[in-house]
């Protein structure tokens, strides 16, 4: 591929909610959208296993992650960089 066809990976905003495992973290997104025929904004979440390669991410962190080659059985994501540190 040259330069201009390179593909835009998907990227996602979250929470860390688990940090247990040796070089991945459980990523919560949340996501809202307006209920087609009530109306009512919905709050929907996906985790999504992302994989950390320096163990640096903790629990309440808020990570940009984006889309990759399967890592591993359920890991298809790679933490892009820490947004938001926990307290």
């Amino acid at each position: 591929m040259s330069q201009e066809q390179k593909r835009v990976r998907k990227t996602r905003t979250g929470l860390v909610v688990s940090n247990r495992m040796e070089k991945t973290v459980v990523v919560r997104v949340e996501r809202r959208f307006r209920h087609k025929l009530y109306g009512k904004f919905v709050k929907t979440s996906v985790k999504y296993l992302a994989d950390d390669p320096e163990n640096q991410c903790n629990v309440g962190d808020v990570v940009l992650i984006e889309e990759c080659r399967p890592l591993s059985k359920r890991k298809r994501w790679r933490v892009r960089s820490i947004v938001e540190q926990a307290v």
